[in-house]
């Protein structure tokens, strides 16, 4: 999506350690606007898909999700990497580890939010390694739902976490696939 790799090209801060800093407009500040037009085209790829639920991974998918949420009208459920006194102890639960934070989670959701008649679609901010996605589809495979695929908004496509989703059978639609990145640059797949 052109619109998205230009704000990439002109905002986007390329950090050691292949690290893509966004947080001026997706992540840490939300330019409410432009996710507003990225939604739209989520909207477009699965708007035959009949999806009944959105599911991210706190935080930095929130956002994002909300938006394409409203624009499917359907609620958005995200995945707590803590569990809290007042979830109740009937949930969903699998490890995830954090490229960005160099940690092992367990992210859960409770069992009152995912159905085997739903039909979900998962939303996130990045994809490198394919953690946070293999962990969310093993949630959504263990509530018996349908997974209709993944809305990613920028992935990083040298890396395997790609490869990893579409090989367990996943539909991934990327709006930004990013080919290579350094502090030269940052090119991008067609």
């Amino acid at each position: 999506m052109k619109l998205l790799e230009d704000r990439i090209k002109q905002d986007g801060v390329v950090r050691e350690g292949n690290i893509l800093k966004v947080d001026s407009f997706i992540n840490h500040q939300i330019d409410v606007g432009f996710i507003g037009e990225l939604a739209k085209e989520i909207k477009r790829l699965y708007a035959d898909e009949q999806i009944t639920k959105i599911l991210t991974i706190e935080a930095s998918g929130i956002g994002i999700a909300c938006i394409v949420a409203q624009e499917f009208g359907v609620p958005v459920v995200f995945a707590k990497k803590t569990k809290t006194v007042n979830i109740a102890n009937d949930v969903y639960t699998t490890k995830v580890e954090s490229f960005t934070h160099k940690n092992v989670y367990d992210i859960i959701v409770a069992k009152d939010f995912l159905h085997p008649q739903d039909r979900v679609l998962i939303i996130d901010d990045f994809l490198a390694k394919g953690s946070a996605l293999h962990g969310l589809i093993e949630l959504i495979r263990a509530a018996g739902a349908t997974i209709v695929g993944a809305g990613i908004i920028i992935e990083k496509a040298y890396q395997e976490g790609g490869e990893l989703i579409r090989s367990m059978g996943v539909r991934v639609e990327s709006l930004a696939r990013v080919a290579s990145m350094d502090d030269g640059g940052i090119t991008f797949i067609s």
